[in-house]
């Protein structure tokens, strides 16, 4: 059963690069019932092992991995991994964030989480490496390792995407630490890992700073583990099957949302701008950005009249949908909407809405065959369903 739909419409303003129009005859876009005898409690994010078992695995906030067949009449989940006893819970924002598989995952059945817990009475960002047990669809909880752990002053702003990249190295998103305006300046500031995206090789335990990250051998106190920096609370960040470009989604203050392309020791801006836009007021920026230079600006971004939390997705690469082959599909939290974003290599960006849901999106995610899925909250945290993209 499809439950809402909409059509591609021309782009919503807020950027200032040049905006094409979408064709008028462009396909209408609907989300529909991905799992109809599947129920979810909070999830927070949806991946594929791409292991050739077509499986899929649904992180559910407050600490569970469910698995299961990726077959619309699937009638059970089955528990992968239960880390309630060890998630931290307390704030809106916290508790089992992200999951990742390494490319081999399939001989090596190691992967990789994301959560917020408490430690010497301290929150923290734990990332951890488990195994899968004697059985594949269930993990092994004893095995876990952490492979590094992130002080949290406040219960907000804590990332939590975790990602391998084509390279083979993982990718984790931290946010800024918390409250609002970055009170500690923490996103400039190179001797923290808050407000970064930091890149590991994790091929040896618990891991190694790659030869080639932009901060590395650095005198200055800047943390090794860097590869981006400025950047607020990214909520769910991607690599592009085919190219390997690196796409995030980034939680504005109270005026703009963003969609970044994330390079190699490039800083994307905040607490300094917001958007494209100085952040005001002007007082309460870091004192850093007085010294800032070469600010990346966003790939897109858009104003509180369309949505009021980005949530990134993911370059579509499957076959289902070929209009959108090479856009990137993302969408906005609080108000339900669903884009694709497309940017040339000069820059040149080009958004179309696909549709305007009445979900309160979560995450999104990718088969194995890279078709588009949706996860949704409850207002109530009551059970909600996974949701699949597609076409009228």
């Amino acid at each position: 059963m499809r439950l809402v739909r909409g059509v591609a419409v021309a782009a919503l303003t807020g950027c200032v690069v040049p905006v094409a129009s979408p064709a008028q005859d462009a396909p209408a876009y609907a989300i529909e019932d991905a799992f109809p005898s599947l129920e979810f409690r909070r999830p927070v994010d949806l991946q594929s092992p791409r292991d050739g078992s077509n499986r899929l695995f649904v992180v559910e906030q407050d600490g569970v991995i469910r698995v299961f067949d990726n077959d619309p009449g699937v009638a059970v989940s089955n528990v992968f991994l239960d880390l309630r006893e060890r998630v931290n819970r307390d704030g809106n924002e916290m508790g089992l964030l992200g999951l990742a598989f390494p490319g081999d995952f399939a001989r090596s059945k190691t992967f990789y989480v994301d959560y917020t817990a408490s430690k010497m009475l301290r929150r923290i960002t734990r990332v951890s490496r488990l195994t899968v047990g004697p059985y594949p669809n269930a993990a092994d909880v004893a095995s876990e390792l952490a492979v590094i752990e992130i002080a949290q002053p406040w219960s907000n702003h804590n990332g939590g995407q975790v990602a391998f990249g084509p390279d083979g190295m993982l990718y984790i998103a931290m946010g800024d630490g918390g409250s609002g305006g970055d009170p500690r300046g923490s996103a400039q500031d190179l001797s923290s890992l808050l407000g970064k995206i930091l890149r590991l090789d994790v091929s040896r335990h618990p891991y190694t700073i790659p030869a080639d990250n932009p901060f590395r051998g650095n005198r200055d106190g800047h943390k090794e583990e860097i590869f981006a920096y400025g950047l607020r609370n990214p909520w769910r960040l991607s690599f592009d099957r085919e190219t390997g470009r690196l796409w995030a989604g980034d939680v504005g203050q109270v005026t703009w949302e963003e969609i970044n392309i994330i390079e190699s020791g490039k800083n994307y801006g905040w607490d300094c701008r917001e958007g494209f836009h100085d952040y005001e007021p002007a007082d309460q920026r870091s004192p850093d950005c007085g010294q800032a230079r070469d600010l990346r600006d966003p790939a897109w971004a858009y104003g509180r009249d369309q949505g009021i939390s980005v949530t990134g997705g993911y370059v579509y690469r499957g076959s289902a949908l070929p209009d959108l082959r090479g856009w990137y599909v993302y969408a906005d939290y609080g108000s339900g909407r669903v884009w694709a974003l497309r940017v040339g290599d000069d820059g040149a960006a080009e958004n179309r809405l696909l549709v305007d849901t009445n979900v309160l999106i979560s995450s999104l995610g990718c088969d194995e065959a890279g078709e588009v899925y949706i996860c949704a909250h409850d207002p109530s945290n009551e059970p909600t369903r996974i949701y699949r993209l597609v076409a009228e």
